[in-house]
């Protein structure tokens, strides 16, 4: 007989008995089971008499895993008593081999059994848990814990990625956003957690990019937080700007700062910090993400424009050509009314456009009347006579001439009935001086400047050549009650 290999020891010299042999113990697993390609080998411990212990090195049955449970099972029927000689050698060292194999097959178990399970941080737009499982791919833990992904959405590793223990796996929801680049608006999908996240995504499409939130039902929103790990600055008006909790909804976070948007204001959400005037100095560590409120307002303005008058001459053909001209209209100005609907943004005008534009008053000409009525020319001085030299008769005394303006008389009458005899009358009804001259017959007359400046005599002689050349109708009232005519 050979002698048995050394692995399997020195077989006892005891017989050994199938009906020595303990119940076999059986290991139920918690949690999910591990994938098909990757089964856990059942860990099986055998309880052996006293003659058959477990071999050198295995673990006891009870130590196989914190998980497993060994149930008893009622052992098998024995078997009918032999009817031969006690077992050779080479038998008792087969079933010595056998229980050496079971306890591998335990030890290979509680190896496959910890390698299974893993311990996974799992955050899912933001929310943070840790994971046991026994899964091997993302997609699996993710189905175990209820969360539902589409091609929207992003997660690291991919859902066919493997897990490991002490991992990490990160689900980012995808937004249906709208955004501003280029100056025009469109919409798109973006995987992040919040608006600093989305900001630097959509940058690196679109280069400078704004968030435009939606303004459905009243409200101001955005689909995701501002900035989840800190402030964000807020600019108003284009005022200077303010340092506020970023962790807050948009719409929470203007109501909580008092800040009123109209249907006509423009919001934004845009990334990288406020420049200009009343700016922050930019520091490492500053909000990046910046909520900018422009305040647009619309109004209607009118203007009223002047509408210049023209010049004009005209011929009168009643006035001696030497005469100077006389104004017969004044001329006044048009005016024109325009209205406008003007838009402003944070108090400077961006638009203007033009409503509607209405002459409200036309302008009227000056007309200024000149003369073209030649003036006669004298008639001849009639020749002397000649009559027979006679003593001369002695001459009378020559009677002292007749003032111009009478201090009695028509003429003085006249003046006293239509200006109380002062030459100097300036009714303001367009009529002057003693005769109450207007200017147009004042200058018809030869007269200039105002019939009121002139000299008492000059009014009185100028009076006396309207009356030859015209009559007395040019004083009606007057004249009448002086019985003129």
């Amino acid at each position: 007989m050979t002698s048995p290999h050394p692995a399997q020891g020195i077989p006892s010299e005891q017989p050994i008995n199938p009906e020595a042999d303990g119940s076999v113990g059986i290991t139920k697993l918690f949690g999910s089971p591990p994938s098909a390609d990757k089964a856990i080998p059942a860990a099986v411990t055998a309880s052996a008499g006293s003659q058959a212990g477990p071999p050198s090195g295995a673990p006891p049955a009870a130590a196989v895993a914190p998980t497993a449970v060994t149930t008893a099972v009622p052992p098998p029927s024995p078997p009918p008593p032999p009817s031969v000689s006690p077992p050779s050698r080479n038998r008792r060292a087969a079933l010595i081999a056998g229980a050496a194999a079971v306890a591998v097959v335990g030890a290979s178990g509680i190896t496959a059994y910890a390698s299974a399970h893993k311990s996974v941080t799992l955050d899912v737009d933001g929310k943070v848990t840790t994971v046991e499982t026994f899964q091997g791919e993302v997609a699996g833990l993710l189905a175990d814990e209820g969360v539902e992904v589409t091609n929207r959405d992003a997660v690291t590793p991919g859902t066919d990625g493997a897990l490991r223990d002490g991992g990490m796996v990160v689900v980012r929801y995808g937004h249906h956003v709208t955004i501003q680049a280029d100056g025009e608006r469109r919409t798109t999908w973006v995987a992040a957690l919040d608006a600093d996240q989305a900001l630097a995504t959509l940058s690196e499409r679109a280069g400078d990019v704004a968030l435009v939130p939606s303004r459905s039902g009243g409200r101001v929103t955005l689909p995701m937080r501002l900035d989840a790990d800190g402030p964000v600055n807020l600019v108003v008006g284009g005022k200077a700007p303010r340092v506020v909790d970023g962790a807050a909804e948009l719409d929470d976070l203007l109501a909580e700062n008092d800040v009123t948007v109209d249907a006509d204001d423009r919001v934004t959400v845009e990334r990288g910090q406020p420049t200009g005037p009343g700016a922050p100095t930019i520091t490492p560590g500053a909000p990046t993400v910046t909520v900018v409120v422009k305040q647009v307002e619309t109004s209607i303005e009118r203007t009223v424009t002047r509408l210049p008058f023209d010049k004009v001459t005209a011929a009168d053909p009643d006035r001696f050509e030497d005469l100077d001209p006389y104004l017969e209209t004044k001329g006044v100005a048009g005016k024109r009314v325009t209205s406008w609907d003007v838009t402003t943004v944070d108090g400077k005008v961006v638009d203007r456009d033009k409503l509607s534009s209405t002459v409200e008053r036309k302008p009227v000409d000056e007309v200024v009347m000149y003369g073209t009525k030649a003036r006669p020319e004298p008639e001849p001085e009639p020749e002397p006579v000649s009559e027979p030299v006679s003593e001369p008769a002695p001459l009378a005394a020559e009677e002292p001439a007749a003032p111009v303006v009478a201090t009695g008389g028509v003429w003085a009458a006249l003046a006293e009935c239509e200006s109380g005899g002062d030459p100097t009358t300036n009714t303001g009804n367009g009529y002057y001086g003693l005769y109450q001259f207007s200017l147009p017959t004042w200058e018809a007359m030869g007269g200039s400047g105002l019939p009121s400046d002139a000299s008492a005599a000059e009014q009185t002689m100028r009076a006396q050549a309207l009356q030859e050349q015209s009559g007395w109708g040019q004083w009606p009232a007057c004249a009448a009650s002086l019985g003129l005519y």
